[in-house]
């Protein structure tokens, strides 16, 4: 695999997220998960993106063992700020709450340091300073070796930039999902912040696996997602028709195509899609031979122009913590 830089720090071009191995998307299958890191590992992925809210916590354990005796292989990332406490959510960006997340974090995963590690979201009632002058504290004292953030604001990514350096932002980029276009990812570049695009296959949508809504496990957040839900599931399919029909003339799945789109999009964003299985593991990893011309660039906007996905990439209730 070629590798890719998120500000200084050197990962292959696609990495693997773990959130679904654990949470949000159906039944687990621990056993299948582990086999799924040991082979992107085996296939040059380095960089794997967890968080202590998967779960939550039981996501960090599983990566935790799945790297055992393989941590040099790994750019490890993990995330903090989201919090559950009585079955309601919240963000705490507190300094003394981020020294107390990262130590967790550091026994669950079974590590001695994290590689980078990011505030998951803005908390509003803490200043960003506050908040990234903890985080440096941790790279002071051997904890952390880089920052990141996620779903910031291009003011509040110029603002943390300012505390410490930030090695990367990461915020969900796809062929429906274009926010990061209106202004952040210009920001990262003006200040030479890595990208890594979280959810770059639209949760699963545009790999055109899903045709039903039925499909989608009882337990599954998507059924809770607007994008996946009555007349804007309709629409969104007619988006993941055309996006097939160009990935057959091109030779490849709609995934591989949502996927070499992203990578083409910059060589400082690094994609993480993530997976259960090990067939669609192998699947995503070969986007990276998909070669888009500017004639196939040409033709996907004209398919996919930004803003083409009907409905809110959230529910309402989480709206409200993005681009903050």
């Amino acid at each position: 695999m070629k590798h890719r830089k998120l500000g200084s720090l050197d990962v292959g071009a696609i990495g693997l997220g773990c959130m679904g191995m654990s949470a949000f998307y159906g039944p687990r299958d621990d056993d299948e998960s582990t086999k799924v890191i040991d082979r992107a590992l085996e296939l040059g992925v380095t960089l794997l993106d967890t968080a202590d809210m998967y779960g939550p916590y039981t996501n960090e354990v599983l990566v935790g063992q799945a790297i055992k005796g393989k941590r040099d292989k790994v750019v490890l990332a993990t995330k903090f700020a989201i919090t559950m406490v009585n079955g309601q959510r919240g963000i705490n960006g507190k300094p003394e709450y981020v020294r107390q997340a990262c130590d967790a974090s550091l026994k669950r995963l079974g590590v001695d340091h994290i590689d980078l590690y990011y505030q998951h979201r803005v908390d509003p009632e803490t200043p960003i300073e506050d908040t990234i002058g903890a985080m440096a504290g941790l790279v002071k004292a051997g904890k952390v070796r880089h920052l990141g953030m996620s779903e910031a604001s291009s003011e509040t990514i110029r603002r943390a930039h300012k505390v410490h350096p930030i090695t990367a932002l990461q915020s969900e980029y796809s062929l429906w999902t274009r926010d990061p276009e209106d202004g952040v990812l210009a920001t990262c570049r003006e200040l030479g912040i890595g990208f890594v695009a979280y959810s770059p296959l639209g949760r699963g949508f545009l790999t055109g696996q899903i045709k039903k809504y039925e499909d989608l496990a009882e337990d599954d957040f998507r059924r809770q997602n607007p994008r996946f839900q009555g007349a804007n599931f309709a629409k969104n399919l007619q988006l993941v028709d055309r996006v097939t029909q160009m990935a057959k003339q091109k030779g490849c799945t709609p995934g591989q195509l949502a996927l070499a789109w992203v990578m083409a999009q910059g060589d400082d964003i690094v994609p993480i899609p993530g997976t259960k299985r090990r067939a669609y593991l192998e699947e995503n990893l070969a986007a990276e031979r998909v070669t888009l011309s500017k004639q196939d660039l040409a033709a996907i906007a004209e398919i996919a122009p930004k803003g083409v996905a009907a409905g809110e990439r959230y529910a309402p209730a989480a709206m409200p913590s993005l681009n903050r």
